[in-house]
Formats: structure tokens, sequence, C-alpha cells
């Protein structure tokens, strides 16, 4: 099978990894997300993986209970940060190499979100997140 596109990004929600308990990280969830992400992979497409953090907070809801705006929008983020780690694991016991890239910098859990390698990355055949 060949691929229509040789490079997809995909924007996964953070809603949809928590399956269906709705909050938090569902295993068999990030498992079989992984495991489709496995799938495109393997075909030799470049892919980048965008997670959401609404499973684990959303900045929005946060900042209309009261939290300041920007505070919350971290909060959310941090949330995504959470899911892509999640979601890297479960891809590295799947042997495929990942890189998880932030605008948060946080040296010790993701390398600092850069343009050249958010292209190079996937172009070295590893997933980022």
């Amino acid at each position: 099978m060949t691929p229509v596109y040789k490079r997809v990004l995909l924007n996964t929600s953070g809603q949809s990894l928590a399956g269906e308990r709705g909050w938090g990280i569902d295993s068999k969830t990030i498992h079989e997300t992984a495991r489709e992400i496995c799938e495109l992979s393997g075909l030799g497409v470049e892919l980048g993986v965008v997670c959401g953090g609404g499973n684990i907070i959303r900045g929005i809801t946060a900042s209309a209970q009261g939290i300041n705006r920007v505070a919350a929008d971290n909060m959310g983020m941090l949330g995504g940060v959470i899911n892509a780690l999640a979601l890297q694991d479960a891809l590295e016991h799947r042997g495929v190499a990942t890189r998880v890239l932030t605008a948060i910098e946080m040296r010790a859990v993701a390398e600092p979100l850069m343009r050249a390698r958010a292209i190079r990355h996937p172009e070295k055949g590893r997933v980022e997140g």
C-alpha cells in the first residue's frame, strides 16, 4: 500500500485519549492510538502528532472558574505534554522512535520546539508529539 501523503500532522484531542471515562488517560485507548500511529509510520509516512490536554484540564474552563487566563492556558498546554509523554511511551513500547517537543521549556522531558527540529524529526522517521 502506497500512502497518498508523504507527511501528515495528526491532531489528537485530549478527550479522545480519555476513552470511555471522559477524563484522565485510558491505557487501552493510548495503546490503540499508538497501534494506529505505528501502522501509518510503517507505511513510511512522516508523522507529527499534536496532543490536546482537555482530558486533564481545559484552559478556557479553568479561566472561566477564576484562574488567570495565561496560567490556565499554560496548565492546558502542560496537559498536552502529559498526553504526549503517555503516547510517546506507548509508541516506544512498539519500537517507534519518538520525540516530544513543546514551547514550554522543560528539557528533562521534552525538546524545545524549534521549526527546524519539527521538520527534521519526521524526515528521520521519528514520530513527534
